[in-house]
């Protein structure tokens, strides 16, 4: 039993180097798929929407310090005076740099990011093959370049310069910080992460271009050199390890050269750069599938650059992503009969959903106006209601008059909408605010007048519309939000208070 015992453990010390070793040798799809399935172990909580701000950020970042394979450090401020910090992590001889937030409004990578941290600080798990990636790679991360943007939810920084239009000429602190970046460190790759609009669809297609990436092109006539090539098989690589989780949901991003801006430059001074840009998924209004994309594309990244598994695709690869297109709608209504001059015309309405900042910028409501109207064949809709058949017509405003939303409130509105009813009228309440949770547009005034409603279907306006079919109310569009009056199904996020 003795000699059994010694023999068992003599096994255990000859295989546990080998053990650790498997790890390291994990593959990468291996590694992507678990860290997938792990995902909520390392997602960041304090991110929830995507309108933080760089004073929520700040308690992760002094948070990293703690961890002594962090290194935080202050690259400088932007031109209202907040910090912009530079995380390294590694210490390898390939270096990767990562910039986010450039435009204050395109915050999903930022929140990425800050999963990626958390799943390096994490021990117990993958440690093995951490270290061995971080022997091969130095990252380093500018979780928010444009923090001025991000205070107020805006594109631009707070001279009103987009900074990824100030490549040459420098005139903002934040394109200066940047540039000095690169340059200093000159690394051989880049993560330039940007979100774009959720109207683009992959190609000519109905799926929205979830993720759209690019390599940018360094001069007019689009030529691929080792550094650009490089990034192009990288991303090669990255499109065929995201379509296991959304299939044929990535497309190119346009790649016209743009002189004055970072990535095409940045690629230009020798850093391979991968532009990412995400875009929409179906009901992910705040992005956090999205979010959880860019952690596994990123990390796939990092894994590939550091074991150089990119250098097996190919050129042909990269070109055979099909372009983004803008064909997607909010919403389209389609096949809609309609009056104008006592004459009947058959139209499709599309609606595009726009968000007004409230709170300081930390909240939004939905202000929605027509976008497109007449033959929308070629367009699709994240929504899409059939109306052959049914007739449109301006909802009316309800002739009773109320004193306070609590009466509002006690309304069956289903009833109202059956009636053609899409607006009431308060004459004492006093409201600040331009929106309603309720599902009924609400108009304000001791002797109102409903000419402060959009009446007809015109493009930029926002009528409501009730749809009839067989002479009975089926639809209610409120601000853009169709219910199904009917079925009693839909959801008006929304409407508006008119003064």
């Amino acid at each position: 039993m003795e000699k059994t015992y010694k023999l068992l453990i003599i096994n255990l010390i000859i295989l546990i180097p080998y053990i650790s070793y498997s790890q390291n040798m994990m593959t990468k799809e291996q590694f992507v798929a678990q860290i997938a399935q792990k995902y909520d172990l390392y997602k960041e909580n304090t991110l929830k929407h995507r309108r933080f701000k760089h004073a929520d950020l700040q308690p992760l970042i002094e948070k990293l310090k703690a961890d002594k394979q962090f290194n935080v450090s202050l690259l400088g401020k932007s031109i209202e005076g907040r910090n912009i910090s530079l995380i390294k992590l590694g210490t390898g001889k390939t270096k990767v740099l990562f910039w986010s937030q450039m435009h204050g409004d395109e915050p999903t990578a930022t929140m990425a990011l800050f999963d990626i941290f958390n799943f390096f600080a994490k021990t117990g798990e993958f440690d093995d093959l951490k270290k061995d990636i971080l022997s091969k790679v130095t990252l380093y991360f500018i979780p928010m370049l444009n923090p001025d943007g991000a205070e107020v939810y805006k594109r631009r920084n707070a001279y009103d310069i987009d900074l990824n239009r100030d490549a040459l000429r420098l005139q903002s602190a934040e394109a200066v910080i940047l540039k000095n970046i690169r340059d200093s460190l000159n690394p051989e790759f880049g993560f330039n992460l940007h979100d774009q609009s959720t109207f683009y669809t992959v190609g000519n297609s109905r799926t929205p271009a979830t993720i759209s990436f690019l390599a940018p092109a360094f001069d007019y006539e689009k030529n691929i050199n080792e550094v650009r090539g490089n990034a192009m098989k990288l991303i090669a690589e990255l499109t065929e390890t995201i379509d296991k989780f959304m299939p044929r949901q990535v497309a190119k991003y346009y790649d016209d050269f743009e002189p004055r801006a970072f990535g095409d430059n940045i690629q230009k001074w020798g850093t391979s750069v991968v532009l990412i840009e995400s875009g929409g998924y179906p009901n992910d209004t705040e992005k956090q599938y999205i979010r959880k994309i860019n952690f596994i594309t990123m990390m796939a990244g990092i894994y590939s650059i550091g074991n150089l598994s990119y250098q097996k695709y190919t050129f042909e690869q990269y070109n055979a992503i099909p372009f983004n297109e803008r064909l997607l709608k909010s919403i389209i209504v389609r096949g809609l009969t309609l009056k104008n001059n006592k004459k009947d015309y058959k139209a499709d309405i599309a609606y595009s959903y726009a968000e007004k900042p409230i709170n300081n910028h930390s909240d939004f409501y939905y202000e929605n106006v027509i976008d497109e109207i007449g033959d929308l064949s070629v367009f699709y809709g994240y929504q899409e209601i059939n109306c052959e058949g049914m007739t449109g017509e301006e909802g009316k405003v309800y002739t009773k008059k109320f004193n306070s939303l609590e009466e509002v409130k006690k309304l069956n509105l289903n009833d109202l909408y059956k009636e053609g009813y899409t607006a009431v009228i308060l004459e004492k309440a006093k409201i600040n605010e331009d929106f309603t949770k309720l599902g009924i547009n609400i108009l304000l005034s001791n002797s109102p007048k409903t000419n402060t409603l959009d009446k007809s279907v015109e493009m930029n306006k926002n009528p409501s519309i009730v749809i009839r079919q067989g002479g009975k109310v089926r639809y209610v569009v409120i601000n853009g939000f169709v219910y199904d009056v009917e079925n009693k199904t839909g959801e008006i996020k929304n409407a508006l208070i008119y003064r």
